[in-house]
């Protein structure tokens, strides 16, 4: 009784009331702090820290990505680039953007990297206990929840965070999208980034409920190489990842150069 009251409480779409046990175990599952700017306006600290005469010039964060995701009848494919920028400065192309957050859950990475890698991560600690605690694992919309809850409590303090959660449950696979404005949405495919409108154009053309694991695959890789060919912010390697009943695992990991001079480009693909 106590597991499936958590799980409803963490679910947007329960309508039971709340106990005062279970605002307990909501409390100690979402329980943690992050050390906020010093001050009594902390969340305008970026506002104010850089007014003022010889004050350093504003920061302007410029972020630039492509992911993907999406679910069809065998499971849920996740396709990323791995390529991080800081403004037009390249800064790595080998950032590993999929969170492997529990051996059922995956979670996408864009917006600001040490946002999205540290709260992720915290949510795959959460997701531990939650198992510890209940006997079972943790539901996918009940994680993407936890992450909405996070990310909802610091709404307007500086989070950059735009990731998809994947994974697999008890009803089946399924793919939430969480934002740090705060947003959780539940869909079939979603890409974010940079150049998801590029993505959108190849995934939206090519998406079939009853693809193939083979056809599902290929479908991210290309949707994702497409969109590195046409954004300058994205590129490096296209990382591929299946979840299924069983679990996720790593398809493939292709260089964006070598698919273009390899295969697409003597396709006639581009």
């Amino acid at each position: 009784m106590a597991c499936t009251a958590i799980d409803d409480a963490l679910d947007c779409t329960s309508s039971r009331p709340t106990t005062q046990g279970m605002q307990e175990e909501l409390h100690a599952l979402t329980g943690t702090s992050f050390a906020l700017a010093p001050g009594e306006h902390p969340e305008e600290f970026l506002e104010t820290a850089f007014q003022g005469e010889g004050s350093a010039p504003p920061l302007k964060f410029a972020h630039g990505t492509t992911t993907l995701g999406f679910v069809f009848n065998e499971g849920v494919v996740v396709a990323v680039d791995s390529r991080s920028t800081q403004g037009p400065f390249i800064a790595s192309q080998s950032v590993q953007k999929v969170i492997e957050i529990t051996p059922y859950l995956i979670g996408t990475m864009a917006g600001g990297a040490a946002d999205c890698s540290f709260w992720e991560r915290e949510l795959g600690r959460q997701a531990r206990l939650f198992e510890l605690r209940n006997k079972k694992r943790i539901t996918v919309a009940a994680a993407s929840k936890v992450l909405n809850n996070i990310c909802y409590s610091y709404k307007g303090y500086g989070l950059s965070i735009g990731s998809m959660v994947a994974g697999w449950d008890h009803t089946g696979p399924n793919l939430h999208y969480v934002d740090s404005d705060g947003q959780r949405l539940k869909a079939q495919r979603f890409s974010v980034g940079s150049g998801s409108t590029y993505a959108y154009g190849v995934l939206d053309e090519g998406y079939r409920k009853d693809l193939t694991i083979e056809e599902a695959c290929e479908l991210g890789r290309r949707a994702i190489h497409h969109a590195t060919h046409r954004d300058a912010y994205s590129g490096g390697t296209v990382n591929v990842y299946l979840v299924q009943e069983d679990g996720w695992k790593k398809i493939s990991a292709d260089d964006t150069n070598d698919l273009f001079w390899e295969r697409y480009r003597t396709e006639g693909a581009i």
